[in-house]
Formats: structure tokens, sequence, C-alpha cells
């Protein structure tokens, strides 16, 4: 024990601080997505069409915030697992 904290218990809260850091991280990525709504044309599947930009979306801002999207949330499950496990 060094000043009050027992040495056992760094690697958890430096594993709570990155998850902590994470979330907010994951929350602004979200955030600067823009809003998807097709309206009652998505309900009735009319909004299928593949267009040059749906074939492309990967390329753009809009399609990395996706993909860091899915990356981030990945890591915060493994994140949650190993905490859970500490």
């Amino acid at each position: 024990m060094i000043g009050g904290i027992d040495l056992m218990n760094v690697p958890y809260i430096l594993l709570s601080l990155a998850y902590i850091a994470g979330c907010a991280a994951l929350v602004t990525i979200i955030l600067m997505q823009k809003k998807r709504s097709g309206g009652i044309g998505s309900v009735a599947g009319m909004g299928n069409a593949d267009t040059y930009w749906d074939k492309n979306k990967g390329r753009t801002l809009e399609g990395s915030l996706e993909k860091w999207t899915k990356i981030g949330g990945a890591l915060l499950l493994v994140f949650s697992v190993v905490l859970c496990l500490l």
C-alpha cells in the first residue's frame, strides 16, 4: 500500500479511467453523426436504391464515423468484460 492506494487495484483503476474516456469518445462520435431518417419511404422499402454515394460511403466522413462507432462499441464491450473479471 502506497499513499493509501493498494497496488493490486492499479490495473482496475487504469482500466476504469480508460473505459470512462472511451465512453466519452463514443458519445462524441455518435453525436457527430447525421440523423438518418428515411421517412415513410423506408417503411415501404423504397429507399434501397444503389447510388454512387452508397457505394463510396466508406470514404466519406459519415462512413468513417460509422466505422469508428462500431470499433468503439466493440472495444467498450471488451473493456466491460475485462473490468467485470477483475
